[in-house]
């Protein structure tokens, strides 16, 4: 997906286009001042991800670290909060069409998606690793491992966990499966070999299924962050989000959820 992203990218920057702009408006308002005269911020999020952000269907609600996150975001700009379901490989295409105001759902900061999209600054860093079943924790050293015709590899489709399975995991059987929450279940019932996800969503389901390992969580593949998405065009709600992340930092608040939801 997101080497289509990078070409589309290039050939509007060739023809001289721009990416959609979330601020083209009749009225001519900023995003801020839609958000505060519609009363509500609009928040995309897949609701696939722990402990950042997962739809509880016993309560009709989102939850997690993220879905926190955003409620102060909200709160913060005094006004109401409302989750829009989107998905990874609908996650761009849903912000440029302005089905909601930002996304927020452990969104990795990347230059593929800096090209058609405003990334606020970094709140929680992250990485590439893999799951996999606590039997087999012992074999797998290092991607060369992994990257075997025999080890089955599963990741979601659409977003950065599918586009380094692809490139760095060439020889390994590739498997896509919609529904991310539901990997770290295959995984541990032999359906699949390895999962490859990011430290926090790792982290998360070793510790809570004693069937599922997650061996080089302290050397992740890869050091990113993870940060909020929002339209081109939406520079006054980029500076917004910035400076509310930094209170957040600041005041102790992302600690404070970090340690709640168990993330390192």
């Amino acid at each position: 997906m997101f080497s289509v992203i990078r070409m589309t990218a290039a050939f509007l920057l060739r023809c001289g286009c721009q990416a959609p702009d979330s601020r083209q408006d009749p009225s001519g308002m900023s995003s801020l001042e839609k958000i505060r005269k519609r009363g509500i911020l609009k928040v995309g999020t897949t609701g696939d991800y722990q402990p950042l952000s997962c739809f509880d269907s016993a309560s009709g609600r989102y939850i997690g670290f993220d879905t926190e996150l955003a409620e102060d975001l909200a709160h913060d700009l005094h006004v109401r909060i409302q989750f829009v379901k989107t998905s990874w490989p609908a996650l761009t295409d849903d912000l440029h069409a302005g089905n909601f105001d930002l996304a927020v759902c452990g969104i990795t900061i990347s230059d593929a998606r800096k090209e058609l999209a405003l990334m606020s600054d970094g709140y929680l860093k992250n990485g590439k690793t893999i799951l996999c079943r606590a039997e087999d924790a012992n074999q797998y050293t290092g991607l060369e491992a992994v990257n075997s015709p025999d080890v089955r590899v599963m990741v979601n489709p659409g977003g950065l966990n599918e586009q380094f399975a692809h490139e760095k995991l060439p020889d390994a059987a590739l498997l896509i499966h919609a529904v991310n929450q539901e990997i770290p279940g295959l995984i541990a019932c032999g359906k699949a070999d390895i999962m490859i996800t990011e430290i926090i969503e790792a982290n998360y389901y070793a510790a809570h299924d004693d069937r599922l390992a997650a061996p080089l969580i302290d050397h992740p593949f890869t050091h990113t962050e993870l940060g909020i998405l929002m339209g081109k065009g939406s520079e006054d709600l980029l500076d917004y989000v910035n400076e509310f992340l930094e209170k957040e930092k600041q005041s102790g608040r992302i600690l404070e959820l970090s340690a709640k939801y168990s993330i390192r």
